[in-house]
Parts: C-alpha cells; structure tokens; sequence
C-alpha cells in the first residue's frame, strides 16, 4: 500500500506537514526581491532580487517535493500543475509583461506571487480534508498563476518596478486621444515668437552639457517656491524640448502617429504639429519618439524613433524635406528605436543611427556622407573643437569615434567596447574628455595633434560612477552625476568619489554661477542641491509631475519645462534679486 492510501486510511498516523522551511523561503525571497531593494535601492540589489526571486522559486520547489511530508500525490502533482499553468499563462499574457525585463519579468514577478500563494495555502489548508485540499491546491496554483494574463504594465523604471494595470484599461495616450482627437486648434504664431537665436536650441542645451550660465535661483522653496504657470497632457515619448522665444518644441506619439509639436512656452497652448505615419513601442520605455528636437536657422530638425528624420519651419511646422534616414543608411532600429538628437554642424545636418553616423545637406536633404559603423549605440553625436579642428564625436558599441564634419572621415578613436551605449561624452577642457562607459564605470583621454597625427591617451578608469543611462555634469574639477540610483560627486583628477547622495535617480541640470544642481527625479520631482565636492547636501524638494520621468528639463531664463510620457508643465522660479 503507497503513502497516499496509508494516510487516506489512517488519517491519525499521518505525519504534519513540515511548513517552516517552506515559510523561512517565502520570507527571504520577498525580502530580497521586493524588500531590500526599496530600502535600499541599487543595480548590483536590483540584480540580486532577480536571481533571488527565482532561486527562492526553485528552493520552494525543492522543499514541496523532498521536505514538506506532503503525500506523493500532492508533492508533484502541485509542481506539474506550477510548470503547466506557468507555461499556459505565459503564452497569453500582455505584450508588454512577455518582453520587458529581456523577457523575464513575468518569471521574476510571477514566481514570488505564485510561492507565497503556495505556502499561505499550505499553512490554511493543512488541515482540510484530501479532496477539498487538493481542490484548494489546483485552485490557488491557477489563480497565482492565471491573473496575470489580466494585467499589463505601462513599462518600468530603473529599479524594474512595473507600471501594473488591467490589460482593458485606457493608457494615458488612450485617454489623451479620446479627450483631443482631431480637435487641436493651433493658435496662430507670428514671427515675434521666434528670436534670431534659440535659447534652447535642442538636447541638453546648447553644448549637449546641461550647463547654464547667466541663471541664478533662490533656493528656499518654502518661501519662494516655483509657481506653475501650466499643466497638460501630452503624447508618450522620451524627448525633452527645444525653446526659442516664446514658443517650445517636442515630439510625442498618438496613436499610430509620431509627432513633432510646438507649444506656446507661456501658456502651454498648442500651435502646430506634424504627423508621421509612425509608431514606435518597446515594453521598457513605452511608445513614442525618444530624440529631441534641434533647432538652427528658422528649422526645426528631428529623427522619429523609426528613422524618419524631418526638417520643418519652426514658425508653421510646414515641411521643408524629409528623408528616411534608417533606410538610406541601411540600418535597423534596436530594440530601444533611434535617439540621436540631430547636430547642425555648419550646411550639415548630422544624425546617429545606431552606432552609423548620417550627414545630410541641411537645406535640401541630400546625402552627403556615412560614417564608420561603431555598433550599437543610444547616444547622440556631440561637437567638439581640438587643435583648432572642429570634430563630431559619437559613443558607441565600440568606443569613441571622433570624425570630420565636413565628410565623415575618421581622425581618431579610443577602443572602450560595450553593449548599448547611451551617454554623452563631457569636455573637461581642450582635448580633455570624460567618457562614460555606463555600467563599466567612467575614464578620463586626452587627445593631442602632433606631427599630423592624432594621439589619443588613457589617464585613468574607475568604477567609483556607475552612470547607467543618467548624463553627468562637470564643474570646477569634479563629476555630478548619478551612481546607480543615488547622486555622487568624483573628482576628475582620478576619479575618487567625494560623496554619494540621496536617490534621486534623475537628470540634472548645472546652474553653473550658482553651484547648484537642478534635478528632476525619476519619480517627477524637483529638487536642489549643492553643487559642492566637500559634501552632499539637499536645499529643496517639491512634487512636479506625476509618473515616471525619463525626460530632461529644460531651463530658459525662470521657466522651466519638464514633462514624461503622460504630462508636461511649466514653473516660474524666483531669481536671485527679484
């Protein structure tokens, strides 16, 4: 007789179930995929809870099968049930809970649920009689498992927490078209809207540094705290925003449209847009463009996150020319799409597709030059001057590549492999670069010209700033910028850090006459804080806008423009001696 007909026969002789270790498991894998990492979040946490929630996964497993006392029948007929409503879930699950996280975020999210759903019915119903238990048993393994075909999430932030609603719900784009659709009325521009030259002509402003001079702030947000001047809703995407005079450019999506749009700077009202038929969607970032708008000479330039790269009047949107740059260039979008913010580098307009440099006569759109193809690469191509020779330099997948403007050729490069660079490169000063190298850390080359030829020296490497894909800042010989979530200061001496702050896990901006760093949190607040080498120190926080934030503000003058994937806003800050 096997033990199942023993315990049926002899309920009394039946040892109890061993739950402690199965209840020990639970604990420690929920602590250390969801409890550890909010208190005290980082990448190398963040990681660990991953593997951890699928090891504690594999150990609830183990436990059930060889530890628990369970009866033969029920010890593996629960775990063939887990494996095939695991299996059978993950084939009708939402797009976006399939792909994110490379594809594993339902294994890391669904196996924690499914192994405290477990042991909590373990514990409940030990005592139930076997048909009723073994009812239980399937019930709560399809239930933990099922429900998550009913979800879907609106993407994650760098901590890979998910966005989580009902898979029938309407998005914030959804929402947005059913309460704008075709019923846009632009206000007339006129041409004193427009100044002779932008105040912020495109990404990160006008150096790609997101430094600003000229702009001083008070800092007690208690007593002059900034002022909204407007909210709206907006389209999904990554752009950030270019300004010039009284009027603000963007791109979003709606709907199976890509947009560039232009805004009234004081008032948030619309002016015009331009449709692409377009749409570009990853389960990380979400839908819509992810480059920023240039503007340069009475134009705006802009690269769609599927390659469509267009040049329009800033004053009407009309359509000067328009190129399919990823097709003329013979490359395909990652799986993160285009971002390269185009450079207007004399009669040229240049772009980044990929880790392929793009040149295009900037009044006709015809092609004048490809560069060398570096690999994967999310970053933007950003101008620089050394020895008196005006280069364009791109990160990518291999390093950096500094070319000539004028035809794409190469003058030097320094070797740094990686997978999917994303940040831009800093001038400490004439051919002195800092270069990130995202999760490898930071390194500081030199590049002189002598005898003709172009030398390029590696001064040091450190792994004291992890940037990930949060641009940096320089000032007065040392580094502000985020090590992992957490903002920190190094010296570019060496690369030592000085101090590690709050995690704000941000963009920052650079109010350089000031000392100061303006940042915007992940999470769409402001803050302040000093930008100071002897120690951390926050001046102000306050709540700006709702939901995940991975788009950079922009500062012109007291106003300042921020906005995510579902609203932007404008703040009027008190400057110093007003």
């Amino acid at each position: 007789m096997n033990a199942d007909s023993d315990n049926m026969t002899n309920p009394a002789q039946k040892k109890p179930l061993r739950l402690w270790p199965g209840i020990i498991i639970v604990i420690l894998q929920w602590l250390v995929r969801f409890g550890i990492p909010i208190v005290a979040p980082g990448d190398t946490v963040t990681i660990t809870g991953v593997f951890g929630a699928l090891l504690g996964g594999l150990a609830i497993v183990v436990w059930w099968a060889f530890f628990s006392r369970a009866p033969r029948f029920e010890r593996w007929a629960a775990i063939v049930t887990m494996i095939i409503s695991l299996a059978a879930t993950s084939r009708i699950i939402h797009i976006s809970i399939s792909t994110t996280m490379m594809g594993l975020m339902f294994a890391v999210y669904s196996i924690p649920v499914l192994s405290l759903a477990f042991v909590v019915w373990a514990v409940a119903c030990q005592h139930l009689a076997i048909v009723p238990r073994r009812v239980s048993m399937v019930t709560t393994i399809l239930l933990a498992s099922g429900f998550w075909a009913l979800l879907r999430t609106d993407g994650m932030d760098g901590e890979t927490h998910q966005d989580f609603a009902w898979r029938w719900s309407k998005t914030s784009e959804e929402r947005l078209l059913a309460k704008d659709s075709n019923k846009l009325k632009p206000m007339p521009a006129n041409s004193a809207s427009i100044k002779a030259e932008a105040e912020w002509p495109g990404f990160r402003g006008r150096n790609r540094d997101g430094i600003i001079h000229g702009v001083k702030i008070k800092t007690d947000w208690i007593k002059s705290p900034p002022v909204e001047m407007w909210r709206r809703s907006i389209g999904p995407g990554c752009s950030s925003f270019a300004v010039q005079g009284n009027l603000l450019y963007t791109q979003e999506q709606r709907g199976e449209y890509e947009m560039v749009t232009c805004y009234k700077l004081n008032t948030g009202e619309p002016v015009w847009r331009h449709s692409d038929s377009a749409r570009f969607w990853d389960s990380h970032a979400g839908a819509g463009p992810r480059a920023t708008p240039t503007l340069s000479n009475g134009h705006v330039y802009t690269l769609g996150a599927t390659g469509i790269l267009n040049v329009l009047d800033a004053l009407s949107g009309t359509q000067v020319w328009s190129r399919n740059a990823a097709s003329d260039a013979g490359v395909k979008a990652l799986p993160w799409g285009f971002t390269s913010s185009p450079l207007i580098v004399n009669d040229v307009v240049i772009v980044a597709l990929s880790g392929k440099l793009a040149a295009y006569d900037a009044a006709n759109g015809k092609l004048r030059w490809f560069g060398p193809d570096g690999g994967n690469s999310f970053s933007s191509p950003h101008l620089i001057t050394i020895d008196s020779t005006l280069q364009v330099l791109l990160m990518s997948q291999s390093g950096a590549l500094s070319v000539n403007p004028a035809n794409g050729k190469p003058f030097w490069k320094y070797s740094w492999p990686l997978d999917d660079r994303i940040l831009q490169p800093a001038v400490i000063s004439e051919g002195n670069l800092l270069l990130a190298g995202e999760a490898k850390g930071v390194c500081r080359i030199s590049v002189t010209h002598t005898h003709g030829e172009w030398v390029v020296k590696e001064l040091w490497k450190s792994a004291e700033m992890i940037l990930n894909f949060n641009d940096f800042v320089i000032h007065k010989g040392y580094t502000y910028g985020f090590d992992g979530p957490r903002i920190a200061c190094t010296d570019i001496n060496d690369g030592k850090c000085k101090w590690k702050g709050d995690p704000y896990r941000g963009w920052l901006l650079l109010l350089a006459d000031q000392d100061l760093l303006l940042l915007l949190t992940e999470k769409g607040e402001l803050a302040l804080v000093e930008a100071n080498p002897e120690h951390f120190r926050e001046l102000a926080r306050i709540p700006a806008i709702k939901g995940k934030t991975w788009n950079h503000p922009v500062l012109v003058g007291d106003v300042l423009v921020v906005r995510n994937n579902q609203e932007m806003a404008a703040f009027r800050l008190s400057l110093k001696g007003h």
